[in-house]
């Protein structure tokens, strides 16, 4: 079997010694080349064609978000991006999920302060991981944004907290793909709907503010990070934040959201799992759970608890995943009701809720 041909890109060149080293230790992986701009990168994926390119985000003449699009449009390949763990580089990642990037790896601040090891584990994976990624025409970044909900005019009612009574809660769960997954799907919801949405993505802290903040200004819900003890409100999403876990419990007629740092469960703080498994607990059957791209078995087991409550599963179909692994597990457990391409999902979702 060949080797996977990486081409590393970054304007710092200790960072390219370290990350060639680094990807270069594995037997089944080769760094064909480096690039120290995003324009050099562009000249060296047309003469060597590489299966995986890492992306830095801020680099000289022409910047990592500038090369995404270019490299989107032009030479399609898996994209990793490197992102400081900052809120403008949270921000420039989530540009870049969207813009088509599959995945990202977060670097300290302090490259001199780098964790090989815990590096080296999470780079070669994602590599390995890309390198089978066969990147189709609908995943790829599109800049029209035709269909995409109009946004609310500043002043309306978008700051006014509904309230009465939700009719359904509905919880979506994903990890890789999962940005550019949940921007085919929230902007498409009603600001009217009477549900509430609470939603795990696997990121790291900081990054998912940032993806709330994105998502909430293409939407017509309001979307936020979620925080402990906030109330669901209809109309409106509430993120996991990144490295807590995000449980719902029914206290009357409210749903509150608690959030924890308990241990990861499966490899994940937050965990899917346990964000359907306290839905699950409420014993309330008016729950629509959905399942989008990701790795991995996250979600499956809690969805199969919900499902014994009367819950309506929804899942992601393998043709518009990125990576079919989390709705792969959870259909082999029979307890999927409807499995659609991503484009679907919005309109199950309020069909769904207004049975």
């Amino acid at each position: 079997m060949s080797k996977i041909k990486v081409l590393i890109v970054d304007d710092s060149a200790f960072m390219r010694k370290i990350l060639s080293d680094i990807v270069s230790s594995h037997p089944d992986i080769d760094v064909i080349s480096t690039a120290k701009n995003g324009e050099e990168a562009i000249k060296k994926i047309q003469k060597d064609k590489p299966d995986v390119v890492t992306l830095d985000v801020e680099m000289p003449i022409m910047d990592g978000l500038s090369a995404l699009k270019k490299i989107m449009d032009d030479y399609p390949v898996p994209v990793l991006m490197l992102s400081s763990l900052t809120k403008e580089g949270a921000d420039s990642t989530i540009k870049a999920l969207q813009y088509g990037a599959v995945d990202f790896i977060a670097k300290p601040s302090n490259i001199f302060k780098i964790n090989v090891d815990d590096m080296r584990s999470h780079l070669i994976d994602k590599i390995i991981i890309a390198s089978k990624l066969k990147l189709r025409k609908n995943l790829l970044y599109k800049s029209n944004t035709s269909g995409v909900a109009r946004r609310r005019n500043q002043g309306t009612n978008r700051t006014v907290l509904r309230k009465g009574k939700i009719r359904k809660v509905v919880a979506i769960g994903t990890s890789t793909g999962g940005p550019r997954a949940l921007q085919n799907v929230l902007p498409h919801i009603p600001k009217d709907i009477d549900a509430a949405f609470v939603i795990v993505q696997h990121m790291p802290p900081g990054f998912t503010k940032s993806l709330a903040n994105r998502l909430d200004s293409i939407s017509e819900i309001s979307i936020k990070e979620a925080e402990h003890n906030d109330i669901l409100l209809p109309g409106h999403a509430y993120i996991a934040p990144g490295s807590e876990h995000m449980e719902v419990v029914k206290e009357g007629d409210n749903f509150i959201i608690k959030l924890n740092k308990d241990s990861p469960v499966s490899g994940h703080r937050p965990s899917v799992d346990v964000l359907m498994n306290s839905l699950a607990k409420t014993g309330v059957k008016n729950i629509v759970g959905v399942i989008l791209t990701g790795m991995g078995s996250d979600g499956a087991a809690g969805l199969k608890n919900l499902k014994s409550n009367s819950a309506y599963i929804i899942a992601q179909d393998e043709e518009s995943c990125v990576v079919f692994g989390m709705p792969k597990s959870t259909i082999k457990l029979g307890v999927v009701d409807k499995v659609l391409p991503i484009d679907d999902i919005s309109d199950e979702i309020i069909k769904a809720v207004e049975v």
